[in-house]
């Protein structure tokens, strides 16, 4: 398979590395410095880049016919344009704040417990995530979906930085050395707490995930999740 890699720091040489190491070639590694020259030629794109390029390269792939797996955070003000785009062009996406196979079970237990923890008005939900000093979006898309997760299963309608009020949630986050990321979700009452947690050991689990979408991705037409990837359904 012929992989278009949007975005070459750290996660897409990572990337890379696992791409080629699955026998897939590599005929683009965009950067701020190079050009889309390639990119029609690629059977799927991987989009790890950073906000400001995003949707210039989602929509370059839909463009060129390439469907595009996309782990970038911090553009989703312009996701509902590029799932138009997506579509008038036939095109495929998947687009996930975090591709990990630990992440994306993370995800289904988080959903569990707030649909269990909404009949206990008692405790109140927060939450915390930890990265590295070079991430350049907080909170971590990862932590806004663990909190849609629980909005789309409790009482609660919002999320915030701020101070919470009764139906938001509030996520605190940190920034700290290198932290691959550390994201924990916690109901507190006067009585006890419950929290759930997730750490990532090194960016690995991130990269896999974001080849095996791809891999799944190559040749289909439609949007996406992790969860048809992983058959999480």
């Amino acid at each position: 398979m012929k992989i278009a890699l949007l975005g070459y720091g750290k996660m897409g040489k990572v990337i890379e590395r696992i791409a080629l190491e699955r026998g897939h070639e590599i005929v683009l590694r965009k950067d701020e410095f190079n050009t889309y020259d390639g990119l029609s030629t690629a059977d799927v794109a991987i989009d790890f880049s950073v906000p400001s390029a995003a949707v210039s390269n989602i929509s370059a792939s839909f463009n060129a016919n390439v469907p595009v797996v996309s782990g970038t955070t911090g553009w989703l003000e312009h996701y509902d344009e590029m799932i138009a785009l997506c579509n008038e062009k036939k095109g495929g996406f998947i687009s996930s704040s975090n591709f990990s196979l630990g992440v994306n079970i993370f995800f289904g237990l988080n959903e569990y417990l707030a649909k269990i923890m909404k009949q206990f008005d008692s405790y109140k939900v927060s939450m915390e995530e930890i990265h590295h000093i070079h991430k350049l979006d907080a909170p971590s898309g990862t932590a806004i979906s663990l909190a849609q997760g629980v909005i789309q299963n409790s009482d609660y309608a919002n999320w915030t930085m701020d101070e919470a009020k009764k139906n938001e949630i509030h996520i605190e986050a940190k920034r700290i050395g290198e932290v691959p990321g550390t994201h924990t979700v916690n109901y507190d009452s006067a009585i006890d707490s419950i929290e759930i947690k997730h750490t990532a050991h090194n960016r690995e689990g991130f990269a896999l995930g974001a080849v095996v979408a791809a891999e799944w991705l190559a040749g289909k037409q439609g949007i996406f999740s992790m969860k048809n990837v992983l058959n999480l359904q």
